[in-house]
């Protein structure tokens, strides 16, 4: 989950790289670094900590190199100290390389490099690439003494051999001080894309890097390479076979990726809640005629109608959404289904019998363990479903077909207007199943105008973040929280207590409420907050009696209830209201209180909320 970008061109490398670091640094911020090609040489600066360190320590002059590598990193091999930032050189001084993934079988090549008389100085998994590279480079043949072909390019050849000896994931860009006319790029399970501009090229991890530059970018598969030289670039496999890549439109705007005025991109993401579900509805919904129109899986909607059983599959945030699209299958379009930890299901020898359809969701759609998922899936015959919001993203390819959220880029580590959008798109899905099944055209209507509604309702709480702010502020200084909800508020209570953890390091647990009485109403201590989601819905007297017993042991309640509740008011040491909806959609609103609620005590508490500690946006290792 580390960010890389490298230039090839005309213009000065340096500001280039730095600027589109800034732009990746949301994908991990331990330690970053920059590799400058001059002279017969490499120009290395790399620090640990931020972008803005790295800028620091810059040479107060700009380099006139025209070519060069960077890496903002998330560490997995070695700690995040200057030694083990990338770009990572091989022993002979020849190879410079920045990557992101893991490399499994690391350290059985270390020790056959060693033995071979290769030098290491990090702890990385990615020197040992570097230093494969280097050594084929170097001895002009493979492990086998057999020689790179005459009419080949050598640096391109070591490249190819090397990879074909590594087990893992990478997305990697690779400089050689003998080739400075030429870059490679490599992917294989991480994220990489070319962009093709006028006489120059940029790889990186997502386009937020290159869209400054240029809209025209190639999507690169797993197992393909991209050579730039001074001719152009062309596209192959790592085993040496041509292929034709389709030159696409990048389909994010320049000022989405800004700040606009917004102190934090968690920030303004949250308030572009209203807008972002709007864009993904139109065009979806026909209130009118009482269907929803989902392009995507359309030819697969006969299928999905018969299915007989639904796995939903993410992590984190997007587990959250699967569980509430678990209840919205069950009770709207009466299926069953059931929402797995992508992490678990790869490994779990899962049964997926006939008739059973997977739906992958991930914000980025390239998180490692969801890929992994989908690959077990598709082995054992099952349709499977995206739902993802980056276009062109490894899942949206490798899936049969799916649902874009187009919410536009999400850059705030700890998701929020994807959450919604995810929650909308599975509520889209299980209406449409739901009314090819059983549901009346009444009911469907009546499904799809409260639909409609929730983007204005959304504006009438973000109008309360002022008063959101100032429950954050009177609970901030509490190291322990409980989160409770019942029904389709049950997985909100959990995304709330999620968001709590990311950006503002206090611990909190999301429950289902009747299940407080099992064993953690133990925690509850005196003045503990206790935030619970108490709309009127089937469950509203339960959780009123749930909230009671809270009041009984001393806890101090926070609490998310309907406009114009008056009866809970008594209940509630402070009280936030969201607009009326249906039970299935209420998850759509209650969980934007919480959402604001994580973000102001985090803010309050002094805290990065954009780059909260040791996490990053995209988990593209396992």
């Amino acid at each position: 989950m580390c960010g890389i970008v490298a230039y090839f061109g005309r213009k000065h490398a340096q500001p280039i790289l730095i600027e589109g670091l800034k732009r990746l640094e949301y994908r991990g911020y331990d330690s970053a670094g920059v590799a400058l090609l001059e002279k017969g040489a490499f120009n290395i600066t790399k620090t640990p900590g931020r972008i803005s360190a790295l800028e620091e320590n810059l040479p107060e002059y700009e380099s006139d190199s025209t070519v060069g590598i960077g890496h903002t990193r998330w560490a997995t091999h070695g700690q995040p100290n200057q030694i083990n930032a990338h770009p990572h050189v091989d022993y002979t001084g020849k190879i410079a390389l920045v990557h992101n993934g893991i490399i499994e079988n690391y350290a059985t090549l270390k020790k056959w490099l060693i033995k071979e008389g290769c030098a290491f100085q990090s702890e990385t998994d990615t020197e040992v690439v570097a230093n494969l590279i280097g050594y084929f480079y170097d001895k002009n043949q493979d492990r086998n003494g057999r020689f790179a072909p005459k009419d080949c390019n050598r640096f391109e050849w070591a490249v190819q051999q090397a990879l074909s000896e590594i087990y893992g994931t990478y997305g990697m860009a690779i400089l050689c001080v003998d080739c400075p006319d030429m870059m490679i790029g490599v992917k294989k399970g991480s994220p990489l894309i070319l962009g093709v501009g006028k006489n120059e090229y940029i790889i990186a991890s997502d386009a937020s890097a290159i869209v400054q530059h240029t809209t025209q970018a190639i999507y690169l598969s797993d197992g393909e390479m991209a050579i730039i030289d001074s001719d152009g670039f062309y596209t192959k496999t790592i085993t040496n076979k041509e292929v034709q890549k389709e030159l696409k439109e990048i389909e994010i705007s320049l000022d989405q990726i800004e700040l606009e005025g917004f102190d934090h991109y968690m920030q303004k993401e949250i308030a572009e809640q209203p807008v972002s579900l709007e864009t993904c509805l139109n065009g979806r919904v026909d209130v009118k005629n009482g269907r929803i129109i989902l392009g995507g899986v359309s030819q697969y909607l006969r299928e999905l109608t018969r299915t007989k059983r639904i796995i939903l599959t993410a992590c984190g945030t997007a587990w959250h959404a699967g569980l509430v699209g678990e209840f919205l299958f069950e009770q709207l379009a009466r299926i069953p289904a059931e929402v797995e930890y992508a992490s678990e299901f790869r490994y779990r020898n899962p049964i997926l019998e006939e008739g059973t359809v997977v739906i992958a969701i991930s914000q980025s759609g390239e998180t490692a363990d969801t890929l992994a998922a989908i690959e077990q899936a598709r082995d054992r015959g099952a349709l499977v479903l995206g739902v993802v919001n980056v276009v062109g993203s490894s899942i949206a390819r490798l899936t049969d077909a799916g649902v874009y959220l187009r919410v536009g880029p999400e850059i705030g580590v700890a998701s929020t207007k994807a959450f919604t959008a995810q929650v909308a798109v599975l509520s889209m899905l299980a209406i449409e199943l739901g009314r090819r099944r059983h549901l009346s055209t009444d009911a469907v209507q009546s499904l799809l105008r409260e639909l409609m509604e929730i983007p204005a309702k959304i504006k009438r709480i973000l109008a309360q973040t002022d008063y959101i702010r100032q429950i954050a502020q009177a609970n901030k200084d509490h190291e322990n929280w409980l989160f409770l909800g019942r029904g389709f508020n049950y997985p909100v209570a959990l995304e709330g207590a999620l968001k709590l953890k990311e950006i503002s390091y206090i611990h909190a647990e999301g429950l289902p409420a009747a299940e407080m009485k099992h064993g953690p109403i133990a925690l509850i201590t005196d003045r503990m907050p206790a935030v619970f989601v108490a709309t009127r819905c089937s469950q509203y007297e339960k959780i009123i009696g749930n909230i009671e017993e809270v009041r009984a042991r001393g806890g101090k309640t926070i609490v998310v209830a309907t406009e114009g509740d008056e009866h809970i008011k008594p209940y509630a040491d402070h009280l936030i209201t969201v607009p009326e909806t249906c039970d299935q959609l209420q998850p759509l609103l209650t969980v934007v209180p919480l959402q604001i609620l994580a973000y102001h005590a985090a803010v309050l508490r002094g805290h990065d909320v954009d780059k909260p500690r040791n996490l990053a946006k995209s988990v593209t290792v396992e």
